[in-house]
């Protein structure tokens, strides 16, 4: 059994879930990585007037694109991180989850959406 890719979940308001590397672990074990990331406020809370926001970041091995760490901070993360680790543990790449239609409006959409890395690493979470 693979012990890198264990999907986590921290049942709070917001919920946090993760599976795989962490931006500084991907770095360290892969060299280099692209990050995708989107702070936003999900449709669902425009609709009720909730200012709560979520963050999604997905880290990519650019060497062999595959996706190596999917981190969520918003409503239902556990549950839609485990969805996506089954993905991640199989090999899934950058490529596959582009081609990958989103489920509108969803919190999940917004991971199969990202399109443009980030410039530098992220100091903090901004959300």
């Amino acid at each position: 059994m693979r012990y890198d890719f264990i999907p986590t979940a921290v049942f709070t308001d917001p919920s946090i879930g993760t599976v795989g590397y962490s931006e500084a672990q991907a770095r360290k074990e892969f060299g280099e990585v692209a990050v995708y990331r989107s702070a936003f406020r999900p449709l669902k809370h425009t609709l009720s007037g909730s200012t709560e926001r979520a963050l999604v970041k997905l880290v990519v091995d650019t060497a062999s694109d595959r996706v190596v760490g999917l981190h969520i901070v918003g409503q239902d993360a556990g549950e839609i991180v485990q969805g996506f680790a089954v993905a991640i543990k199989a090999g899934a790449t950058k490529a596959v989850f582009d081609s990958t239609i989103g489920i509108h409006p969803t919190l999940a959409e917004e991971i199969v959406t990202l399109r443009n890395p980030v410039a530098s690493p992220a100091s903090a979470l901004d959300i």
